[in-house]
C-alpha cells in the first residue's frame, strides 16, 4: 500500500552540525501524528526541511513519491501546507484578503469553491468571519493565529504541518486552537504536529514521537505516552510514582 508520509534515516544538518539524526516516522492518512521535546531537539527543522526549506539527506515519501528531488511549490501542489511559528501574514491586508492567498495554489477550481472554503474557515474561527475586513496586523496573538490555520485550510491540504501552534497563547486560545485541530481530524485532515505543550499535543493526537537532540528517543500511540513514567517526569511536570 503506498505510503502516506514516511521518512526513513533522515537528517538534517547546519554546516558540520547534525540537527537531526537518522529519523524515521510513519504517518497514515487522516491521523494526528505529534512530536514533542525540548526547545533547540530539532522539531522545527525536520518541518522546514519536510517542507523544501531545508536541504536533507536520507529518504522522505509523500504519498509514494520521493520528496528530495522537489521544491516547495512542487510540494505545496502535491497538498503540503507547513504554519511555522513566526504565522508570517500579511499584516497590512485584510483578514478575508490573507484567507485568500491561501487560495493560490488551486486558483483554477472555481469561485464556488473558494466561497465554500471561506464558509469552512469562518464556521470553524467565528472571530475571523467577524473581523474579516480588519487589517491582520491589528489583530490579537491567538487571532493571527487562527488566521495563520485559517489560510492553511483554504489550500485544502492533504498534509498539514503546524509548528508551535500554541506558543505565545494565552490558556483559553490554546483550548480554542487544540480544539480545532481536534475537529480537523474529524473532517479527514492529516496533521503533523510540532509542540512544545506535550500534554496537550498527545491529548490530541493519535501516534506520537519523542525528540531529545535530533533523535528520536521514544514513539508510540498518544494516549501511551501520555501515561509513560518518563513523558509524565519531564515533558508533563508530573511524578512518575
Amino acid at each position: 500500500m503506498m505510503g502516506f508520509l514516511r521518512t526513513a534515516n533522515f537528517n538534517v544538518s547546519y554546516g558540520k552540525i547534525a540537527a537531526i539524526r537518522s529519523m524515521s516516522i510513519d504517518m497514515e492518512p487522516g491521523r494526528i501524528v505529534t512530536i514533542i521535546g525540548p526547545n533547540g531537539a530539532g522539531k522545527s527543522t525536520f518541518l522546514k526541511a519536510l517542507m523544501g526549506l531545508l536541504p536533507f539527506d536520507g529518504q522522505a515519501e509523500f504519498l509514494g513519491e520521493p520528496l528530495q528531488r522537489h521544491d516547495v511549490q512542487y510540494r505545496v501542489g502535491k497538498g503540503m501546507v507547513l504554519v511555522p511559528e513566526t504565522r508570517e501574514l500579511f499584516a497590512q491586508m485584510s483578514v478575508r484578503d490573507n484567507l485568500l492567498l491561501g487560495t493560490f495554489s488551486r486558483r483554477r477550481t472555481g469561485a464556488a469553491s473558494i466561497r465554500e472554503d471561506f464558509s469552512r474557515v469562518f464556521e470553524l474561527f467565528p472571530r475571523l468571519a467577524e473581523r474579516a475586513s480588519q487589517i491582520a496586523g491589528t489583530l490579537s496573538g491567538g487571532e493571527r493565529q487562527m488566521l495563520a490555520l485559517g489560510r492553511a485550510l483554504m489550500a485544502r491540504p492533504k498534509l498539514l504541518m503546524l509548528d508551535e501552534p500554541s506558543l505565545g497563547l494565552a490558556p483559553i486560545v490554546v483550548r480554542e486552537i487544540f480544539r480545532v485541530i481536534a475537529q480537523l481530524r474529524e473532517m479527514e485532515v492529516s496533521i503533523l504536529l510540532v509542540e512544545q505543550n506535550a500534554r496537550a499535543a498527545l491529548m490530541t493526537a493519535d501516534h506520537g514521537y519523542v525528540l531529545e537532540t535530533g533523535e528520536v528517543v521514544l514513539s508510540g500511540p498518544a494516549a501511551e505516552l501520555l501515561h509513560d513514567p518518563r513523558i509524565m517526569r519531564t515533558y508533563l511536570g508530573a511524578s512518575a510514582a
